[in-house]
């Protein structure tokens, strides 16, 4: 088991104690069991819920980790694109997790295409998303454009530290 730190913010600590004095076990648990419970009382599913939520962003310089902070903010608590940001350079990042909703080896149609959009924002602007991820490479289409196919590639370091926190966020969605 990792002994990296693992950052809880409680927002209603007598919450959180009712919680877990509640559902304590009498006799002695186990480290496993503990480290479920604590993260149950703080409102994660599970102590790996907790941890992918709270996962450490990769060893990136500051201007990519200020890039990735950046991206990771116009999404909400369930990974939808809640604003389209200025930045290119943060523009692509949050293009790549649009990315990761396309299946992959698959023609698309571009009604599916825009379904699977759709689905990750709520800014309204699905044909900005779509016509970034063929700017970027991320997807093509044919010439009369009615088929859309996404890319396959390996994601960099950003993208791929973005990619991991939405995917955190997008477990909780309903």
């Amino acid at each position: 088991m990792s002994h990296s730190p693992i950052p809880l913010v409680i927002d209603d600590l007598s919450q959180f104690a009712t919680h877990l004095r509640g559902h304590w076990p009498t006799p002695p648990v186990t480290q496993s069991a503990a480290l479920a419970l604590i993260a149950q009382a703080a409102g994660y599913r599970n102590h790996q819920h907790l941890r992918a939520r709270t996962a450490p962003l990769p060893d990136l310089d500051k201007q990519a980790l200020n890039r990735v902070k950046a991206a990771l903010a116009v999404f909400d608590e369930q990974a939808r694109m809640t604003r389209w940001p200025l930045k290119t350079s943060v523009q692509r990042l949050c293009v790549a997790w649009f990315w990761t909703r396309l299946p992959t080896r698959t023609d698309l149609t571009e009604k599916q295409v825009n379904a699977i959009l759709r689905d990750n924002e709520v800014f309204g602007d699905h044909v900005l998303l779509r016509r970034c991820l063929i700017e970027n490479g991320l997807a093509t289409r044919t010439a009369d454009g009615a088929t859309y196919r996404r890319v396959g590639r390996s994601p960099d370091a950003e993208e791929r530290a973005v990619i991991r926190a939405l995917s955190a966020r997008a477990v909780t969605r309903p």
